[in-house]
């Protein structure tokens, strides 16, 4: 546990520290912490650093509403890289994560050497269901979900491939989150980056990947094009054949991808 001030967050560090920057991770949810994530990670050529949200899996949970919000997410992750001696990083955020790491680089952006965005999007939800909408496939995995299969039939491509992700999330046990679905859709949870996100990022100025599975039913790969699109500085990785967890369906596509871009 590592103490950041108003919270105690929970750490996993893999590998070790050596001269090129760590490379700190930003998970998605946030109903989850960061075990969910770790199949990606284990042919990353990098110190990484992994912890779980404030109000998520082993770090301070029982805070209250008012103080689960974007904001302190985003100072959790300064204070960590300040408390564990990091210096300047690469940064990952997958998902919501992804978003959080946006806030991170307007905020900060001399903390950062390298960002990756991973599966994840700098648009609203609008734009993600103008694609989906006329999607069969994602519409008819819909009609057929299952509250017990935990949304893996949407986020994992492969059927095949379902059953061990969700193996995966029900070994976790406590990796749960207290951040309310609810708050977030009657508009309690403010905005996870402000300002125009493709503005952000041009304006932060250094290397960007953007990492996501071609069948991404959470975050069409339109708009990971689109963003790329509107980013000189980035570059876009598509790994075929895999949905929004394409860090568990094609590890070490994923992997290859990450190492080739953190050098």
């Amino acid at each position: 546990m590592l103490d950041v001030g108003e919270v105690e967050l929970f750490v996993r560090e893999l590998g070790q520290r050596g001269d090129e920057p760590s490379l700190v991770v930003m998970h998605g949810g946030p109903d989850v912490g960061h075990g969910y994530l770790l199949p990606g990670f284990a042919e990353v050529q990098r110190h990484v650093v992994l912890f779980d949200f404030r109000g998520c899996g082993r770090s301070t949970r029982g805070l209250p509403d008012d103080r689960l919000q974007p904001e302190y997410v985003v100072e959790d992750t300064r204070r960590l890289i300040a408390e564990l001696g990091l210096g300047q990083v690469d940064l990952l955020g997958f998902s919501t994560g992804g978003r959080a790491a946006m806030q991170f680089v307007d905020k900060h952006p001399a903390l950062v050497r390298r960002l990756v965005l991973a599966s994840t999007s700098a648009y609203d939800a609008r734009a993600s269901q103008e694609y989906l909408a006329g999607w069969e496939e994602y519409q008819r995995r819909e009609r057929l979900a299952k509250p017990e299969e935990r949304n893996s039939t949407i986020f994992v491509w492969d059927p095949a491939k379902a059953p061990a992700y969700l193996d995966l999330l029900n070994s976790l046990g406590t990796d749960t989150g207290d951040w309310s679905y609810e708050r977030a859709m009657a508009g309690l949870i403010h905005p996870w980056f402000t300002g125009d996100p493709e503005t952000i990022l041009r304006d932060f100025a250094k290397p960007i990947l953007i990492l996501h599975g071609e069948k991404d039913m959470g975050f069409p790969v339109q708009l990971a094009e689109r963003l790329h699109a509107a980013v000189p500085n980035s570059q876009l990785a598509v790994t075929p054949d895999a949905a929004h967890m394409c860090h568990f369906e094609q590890p070490n596509v994923w992997a290859q991808h990450l190492n080739a871009f953190l050098g």
